[in-house]
């Protein structure tokens, strides 16, 4: 009997490991048993199925268990190796609860295929809601870009015009400034000229009254000296009179 519940105890930790590794294809796994033990191994991992079938089939409450082994053959096999009724009903309810434990383990490690599928669904949504906010962000930036770009187009018109206004003001200022300042340098260089013939004019008066008065001078000087030289021959011719009378 002690044999026999080792061997219920090795084959349940061989189920335990074989479903601890589902989700990989391996090998069966065949161990050294003798040949009672191997055909209580072979009726426990025939039962064995796949765990994203597990997943699905196994729920949380006790009362809803799926039983994956044939609890009758396996209690009728520990009968036949002989261990009590009440024994091999007992070891049965042990393994069955250690390989239900096992897969409740397993289905909470794994993701349904319908969970997948809704999860990729939900990121599929999220991707494409995320796409559209990106475009629609482009949009809008691209749509501001634009508005901003036509005001800066707009705003640099209206300074160019401003400031060809400035320019075309400044340059009529500079030239009416110009041309008054010319009319005004023409009427000095009028008024100079002006000023310049009338002095020349008064120079020339004077210069011609100068040689007037030269003349004047000159004729009284010369008429001068001619009286003095008259009077002169004249006294000289007295004298010589007088001393030839004598």
């Amino acid at each position: 009997m002690a044999s026999a519940c080792k061997r219920v105890v090795q084959i349940s930790n061989n189920c335990r490991l074989s479903l601890s590794r589902c989700g990989q294809i391996n090998p069966p796994y065949k161990p050294s048993l003798d040949p009672a033990s191997a055909r209580l191994f072979a009726s426990v991992s025939s039962n064995r199925i796949d765990c994203r079938q597990i997943s699905q089939l196994v729920k949380p409450s006790n009362s809803n268990r799926a039983f994956l082994v044939d609890t009758l053959a396996l209690v009728r096999s520990l009968e036949a190796q002989g261990v009590p009724s009440k024994q091999a009903e007992a070891i049965t309810a042990a393994i069955t609860e250690v390989l239900n434990d096992s897969l409740e383990n397993v289905a909470n490690s794994f993701v349904s295929t319908a969970e997948m599928q809704k999860a990729e669904m939900i990121q599929d949504t999220n991707l494409n809601k995320f796409k559209a906010e990106v475009q629609s962000s482009q949009e809008h930036h691209f749509a501001m870009l634009q508005r901003e770009t036509e005001k800066l187009r707009n705003d640099i018109e209206k300074m160019r015009s401003e400031l060809r206004y400035e320019i075309d003001k400044v340059t009529a200022g500079q030239r009416l400034d110009l041309n008054l300042e010319r009319g005004r340098i023409r009427d000095e260089l009028q008024n100079q000229n002006a000023e310049t013939t009338n002095l020349t004019n008064k120079l020339d008066r004077e210069i011609h009254a100068l040689r007037a008065q030269l003349e004047a001078a000159k004729y009284e000087v010369i008429k001068y000296c001619i009286g003095t030289l008259v009077s002169i021959s004249a006294v000289g011719l007295a004298v010589i009179r007088v001393i030839y009378s004598h």
